[in-house]
């Protein structure tokens, strides 16, 4: 069966099936195998622009972290395309846009006539963006904008802030306004939306209330701040999807099993971390200006995973020093070994 898992419970749907009975048949045929990349094939390397001669300010994958026997990386690409695009530059827009382009194109993810569905995270409605505890405003605007150029039907921008009512937060954030400008609509999640989600990969979850329309969606894009988190370390893409699920405390126990689990049933098509300002200490809501850190770079993948693993280097850590991404790993869910895929690392 060659379609997209969203695609499949579209039409299930479409024919009377709730959206959890069809994300259960899709799994039981198995839709989409990830295949795991041939040990025969080189490692790649990363691609720096030619118009620059800076250092990367990523160093390259070490043995220091570990590659667990069952990982593997999704086979949704042709191998010789870019796997993980990583960009550097001052302007939120250009290295959120040089990112996708350098993964084929919005295209890529988003067809004519798509209902999308953008998660950022939006955390709390008392701080404004220069505090990195929500999604820069331009790297989110930039993505609307990116899909309905692509002949998007329906663009939608979602969250659960915990710090204030969404209205202020969206508000607050400047990311009302971005997705405003750029033609897309910030929708009010509604609690009627949540429905039981049968998780058929899950371990320790089975089932989970998820926001329905996310499981329904064409495609779904990620867009999480990378920052630190008292519990889970750090915020990034499979953290951040924690937003369209209820009881989010409940999560905490076992996190690191619990977040790969729902990412077993979610899955991102399209994965943007902002590390254009990071949260080093106090997160998730931040507050203080010391602790935020300059980096000015975007990272994009279709694998959230390796997209995850990229990102913790901003804070001296790797991917196996987290246990949601290690375990996410483990499952097949993606790679966090970068140096068995094709990474572009541009300078803009």
């Amino acid at each position: 069966m060659d379609m997209s898992r969203r695609e499949f419970i579209r039409k299930m749907t479409a024919l009377g099936f709730t959206v959890t009975t069809a994300s259960a048949l899709f799994s039981s045929f198995s839709c989409r195998p990830t295949t795991p990349p041939t040990t025969s094939s080189p490692p790649s390397k990363a691609v720096v622009s030619p118009n620059t001669s800076t250092v990367s300010a990523i160093a390259p994958v070490t043995t220091s972290q570990p590659v667990l026997p069952s990982e593997t990386s999704p086979s949704v690409f042709d191998p010789s395309a870019t796997y993980l695009a990583v960009v550097h530059g001052a302007t939120p827009k250009v290295i959120t846009e040089t990112a996708i382009k350098a993964l084929g194109g919005i295209e890529k993810f988003v067809k004519a006539g798509d209902d999308v569905i953008i998660k950022p995270n939006i955390c709390v409605a008392y701080h404004t963006y220069e505090y990195a505890a929500t999604t820069n405003p331009e790297v989110v605007g930039t993505l609307v904008s990116l899909c309905k150029g692509a002949g998007a039907r329906r663009v939608r921008v979602i969250d659960q802030p915990f710090g204030g009512s969404a209205e202020q937060a969206y508000a607050r954030s400047g990311i009302a306004d971005a997705v405003r400008n750029a033609g897309g609509l910030m929708e009010i999640m509604s609690s009627l939306k949540f429905k039981d989600a049968t998780i058929p990969n899950g371990v320790d979850l089975k089932k989970w209330k998820v926001y329905s329309d996310v499981l329904g969606a064409d495609v779904v894009i990620n867009v999480p701040i990378a920052k630190h988190h008292s519990l889970a370390r750090l915020t990034l893409g499979m953290k951040n999807l924690m937003g369209v699920i209820q009881n989010r405390s409940e999560i905490h126990f076992n996190i690191g099993q619990r977040l790969a689990d729902l990412t077993s049933l979610i899955k991102p098509d399209l994965t943007v971390v902002d590390c254009v300002r990071i949260l080093m200490n106090n997160g998730p809501t931040g507050g203080d200006l010391g602790d935020v850190k300059l980096t000015n770079t975007v990272i994009a993948s279709h694998d959230i995973v390796a997209a995850d693993a990229c990102a913790t280097r901003f804070f001296g850590l790797t991917g196996a020093d987290i246990p949601y991404i290690r375990t996410a790993a483990q499952m097949g869910l993606g790679t966090m070994d970068l140096g068995r895929v094709k990474v572009e690392e541009i300078n803009v």
